[in-house]
């Protein structure tokens, strides 16, 4: 006969439900390791039916150890399993287990971390992004816990690199600077814009210089270097490390 104490120890073991515990013990006779054996079959029988569902929200958590930071994101279907406690656990053993270890490491042992998890909660759960940084100046802004930004410099410090995190989780730059813009982007865009000057009634040269304005004005909003810094609107990104002696080393970045 199984009793209350075995249920209990086997719950406390391995977080899952009273009556999933007590099945285990009744198909394994009484044997906890067995039960045990049993219960990490079910998590990943039930991880498999799931695998085809979409899991759309989810968290990131973002972890520093001496020079090191690293940014996981972990994927579920829903907010309220985001924010529930055996979801946010896992996320942050899943990136400490990546500080200590090594990032293959983690993703190694990360299918036997998030199937029980998913057994527990009934939503499909998976890894998204992880990213490993490091650097003597490095900083991080986490926003609502659902996007997270790493900028490493070389030069400045800690604080010019979180507020510069904080300015790109904000502002959400697509290039750093202007070399990183394709001639097929700037293509692209010439093309758009010259389709809004095309109907409007002013010589030809004109029209040049308001497609070149066009131009200038949208790339300048989605450059880092060129974007006026949130924290001053008289200074911008570029000239904020150029006052600090500093420049953009990496930036890591993940949004649910």
């Amino acid at each position: 006969m199984i009793t209350g104490e075995q249920v209990k120890e086997l719950r406390d073991k391995t977080g899952i439900s009273v009556m999933q515990c007590k099945k285990a013990l009744e198909e394994a006779d009484g044997d906890m390791e067995k039960a045990i054996a049993i219960l990490k079959k079910n998590s990943s029988d039930i991880a498999s039916k799931k695998a085809d569902r979409d899991a759309k929200d989810g968290a990131v958590v973002v972890k520093t150890s001496g020079n090191k930071t690293i940014l996981v994101t972990l994927h579920c279907e829903t907010d309220f399993v985001a924010k529930n406690e055996d979801f946010t656990n896992l996320i942050s053993k899943l990136a400490d287990l990546a500080l200590s270890e090594g990032v293959e490491k983690m993703k190694e042992s990360s299918k036997a971390m998030i199937d029980p998890v998913i057994q527990k909660t009934g939503e499909k759960i998976e890894l998204g992004e992880i990213s490993e940084t490091t650097g003597e100046t490095i900083g991080n802004y986490v926003h609502n816990n659902k996007s997270a930004v790493v900028v490493s410099l070389n030069g400045g410090n800690t604080d010019l690199a979180k507020d510069i995190a904080m300015h790109i989780a904000a502002m959400r730059p697509e290039y750093i600077s202007e070399a990183d813009i394709t001639e097929e982007v700037k293509k692209q865009m010439k093309e758009i814009f010259e389709k809004e000057v095309a109907d409007i009634d002013k010589p030809e040269d004109i029209k040049q210089k308001m497609l070149q304005g066009k131009m200038s004005t949208y790339f300048k909003e989605k450059t880092l270097l060129d974007q006026s810094f949130i924290k001053n609107a008289d200074e911008t990104i570029k000239s904020l490390l150029e006052k600090n002696k500093a420049s953009i080393k990496e930036i890591r970045r993940s949004t649910i």
